[in-house]
């Protein structure tokens, strides 16, 4: 299954304003990114004194473009791993509780379609208000969104073992790993494949669920999944990329809009993952 992705316009950056689609990671000149403090002057400058015991030269700032969009990029990435950790251990503690099968012999097929549903729709609510939140916010909704995937993803437990699922878990973190660095060390500008990608999410989607009713044998859904794999490792590698966009069109505009990005951002490359662990377990492991 494909779980819900906003539509994603690399032409566009979020509020209306451009990301920089030519030559998209240079610094602009190496111009520094800092704050000033009570005397007018950059935090993170160093002064030295004349020899004469005059005023004081002010040098370089310490704290330059590249460290802060560093951090950005570390905390971005850093949200994803937790949102992975908690959806995880509500997946793991939801079956092993039983809660599962209580909610499935109470609500049936429906409750399950109702769940997966709602779930949708929290992403898009997230993605679309994100931007006009508090940070705080924002990330209580995002770990909360979270925790509603692991619910729904505690269903694996029953169907794999958990060597599989771990055996899984590592090798899809090991290729996550393996796009991200391609996606922010090749020269390849990927931004402009957004709309082409989301197309052919929407269309996988599509002939995903055809295939349910349809022909839903063995052989159709290794052929979908491989398809997914494709098509979630090149969002990968966009979605790194973009990442590092949005930081450098946000990166002037305070702490608070920064903290907002890296929710946005946390959110995607989390659906990235997420999608990848499911398509890789549905091509090359077996059911209990």
């Amino acid at each position: 299954m494909t779980f819900g992705r906003q539509p994603q316009n690399s032409d566009q950056a979020y509020q209306g304003q451009p990301y920089p689609t030519q030559e998209p990671y240079q610094n602009q000149g190496q111009q520094p990114y800092f704050q000033q403090n009570m005397q007018g002057q950059p935090y993170g400058s160093q002064y030295v004194r004349q020899p004469d015991g005059s005023a004081a030269i002010l040098t370089e700032p310490t704290y330059s473009y590249e460290r802060a969009e560093h951090n950005s990029m570390t905390k971005a990435y850093a949200q994803m791993a937790v949102g992975l950790l908690v959806t995880a251990a509500v997946a793991y503690l939801t079956y092993a509780s039983g809660l599962l099968y209580s909610f499935v012999y109470a609500t049936g097929s429906l409750g399950w379609v109702a769940l997966c549903v709602a779930q949708v729709a929290f992403a898009w609510v997230l993605s679309a208000r994100v931007m006009r939140m508090k940070p705080s916010t924002g990330r209580v909704m995002f770990y909360s969104y979270a925790a509603l995937m692991g619910l729904t993803l505690s269903s694996l437990f029953a169907t794999y073992s958990v060597p599989t699922l771990l055996v899984t878990l590592v090798s899809c973190s090991a290729f996550f790993f393996v796009l991200t660095m391609l996606g922010l060390t090749t020269r390849k500008n990927m931004l402009g494949w957004g709309p082409a990608l989301f197309a052919g999410l929407i269309s996988l989607l599509l002939v995903q669920v055809v295939l349910m009713f349809i022909a839903p044998s063995n052989t159709a859904l290794k052929v979908i999944a491989a398809l997914g794999i494709a098509l979630f490792a090149a969002l990968t590698i966009h979605d790194a990329q973009q990442t590092r966009a949005i930081f450098s069109a946000y990166e002037n505009q305070g702490t608070q809009m920064v903290e907002r990005v890296s929710i946005l951002c946390a959110l995607n490359l989390y659906l990235d993952f997420v999608n990848l662990f499911l398509y890789i377990l549905q091509l090359f492991s077996s059911k209990n």
